[in-house]
């Protein structure tokens, strides 16, 4: 090893031997904040594991005659471990995984310029640890964060529609978006073209024209976004698949760890990682529905998003043009600006099955912003009426 080579090792080394001490104790102040004794127990785990990180580097520094720091806390590191123990353990554990990306790589670097295989196969032994960190950090703080049953689960099993749920990939949110983005645009566009020709013919035209613009450009754009979605839902499940078919050993210490961290007890947790992974295929089904929150029968459909924002974006792009269909001139244009209005009201307080939020509040923000655009556009018909006859 060059001297070069040799300042960048042992410069690595202090490095990892911070981050180590770092981590250490983190986890044990989370340890000391946790009531649950199997996620107490896993957390003090791993601080005694980065606490034996730790003890390594120092002894690797020592053979190299380097000075080893003193184990001490800087300002930043203090207040930021508070920070993170503050915000809970979930939330702690999600921010410690990305910082453990970094670490990964930071071995992957620091096992090349190892000089002797002993210490190369010394750091790819962390380097494993932390994957396996990394991996049950995730699953936990993945299965931490996955939404309750809210208002639209709540409603789809009133109207029996579980399955229609599983597979429209939240139909009530793109009805609402679709029928909100369609009145909008359409209303602006039959307000424009009133306000040039007066609520002439020609307004029903452009108001047909938008519909259909509308309705298609939702609808498209519903099925990609889905596609593109259920693409990556799809490729993280064959991910997973791989995983468990090159590293069996590592999934199973994931998934004790991830259980660990539950809540279950350590016995019990590697008992039941045991006896997953010795199934391949049910463990493929129940890692992707613990670790990911999928499952292939709820993957989304992108067809049914797209019928879904195409009828929803056309049912209320339509309303603007109904009294147009029976009348014309003025008494055409005041009739749909209320019918738009009341329609602007209704959409926006009907967002509160989805949002939780006042029916009031919603419903109050969209009409005005639903006015707002109207009032703009009919002005610059108005002003480029003269122009367009």
């Amino acid at each position: 090893m060059n001297t070069q080579d040799r300042t960048k090792f042992i410069n690595g080394l202090k490095e990892a031997l911070r981050k180590e001490q770092a981590s250490r104790r983190i986890y044990y102040a989370l340890a000391q904040r946790e009531s649950n004794e199997s996620r107490r127990k896993a957390l003090i785990g791993l601080a005694e594991t980065e606490a034996g990180h730790a003890e390594r580097w120092r002894a690797r520094l020592k053979e190299l005659g380097a000075g080893v720091p003193p184990d001490h806390e800087s300002l930043r590191e203090r207040i930021w471990r508070w920070v993170l123990v503050q915000s809970g353990t979930d939330n702690a554990l999600k921010r410690i995984e990305s910082a453990e990306d970094s670490d990964t790589e930071m071995y992957a670097a620091l096992a090349q310029l190892a000089p002797t295989e002993e210490v190369q196969t010394e750091i790819r032994s962390v380097l494993h640890d932390e994957s396996v960190h990394t991996g049950a950090m995730q699953k936990t703080s993945g299965s931490a964060t996955t939404a309750p049953r809210g208002p639209q689960a709540m409603l789809d099993t009133i109207l029996h529609r579980e399955s229609w749920h599983r597979q429209g990939g939240g139909w009530i949110g793109q009805a609402i978006y679709g029928a909100n983005d369609g009145l909008g645009s359409v209303f602006g566009i039959v307000s424009g073209v009133a306000g040039a020709t007066a609520g002439g013919p020609a307004v029903l035209i452009a108001g047909l024209a938008g519909i259909m613009a509308s309705a298609l450009s939702m609808g498209s754009g519903a099925y990609l976004a889905t596609k593109a979605e259920r693409e990556m839902q799809e490729a993280e499940i064959r991910r997973e698949r791989q995983e468990l078919e090159i590293h069996p050993e590592e999934e199973e210490e994931e998934l004790a760890l991830f259980y660990q961290l539950k809540g279950v007890p350590e016995d019990e947790a590697k008992t039941l990682a045991a006896r997953l992974i010795a199934q391949p295929e049910s463990a493929l089904k129940t890692l992707g529905s613990e670790e990911l929150g999928l499952a292939e029968q709820s993957f989304p459909n992108p067809w049914v998003a797209a019928l879904s924002a195409t009828l929803s974006t056309a049912a209320g792009a339509f309303i603007p043009i109904v009294p147009f269909f029976f009348t014309e001139g003025y008494p055409a244009i005041i009739a749909s600006f209320a019918i738009s209005t009341l329609a602007h009201f209704l959409i926006g307080a009907s967002k509160t099955v989805v949002t939780g939020l006042s029916p009031w509040k919603s419903g109050a923000e969209m009409t005005i912003v639903g006015l707002g655009e109207a009032l703009i556009t009919y002005g610059l018909g108005l002003a480029f009426g003269p122009v367009v006859k």
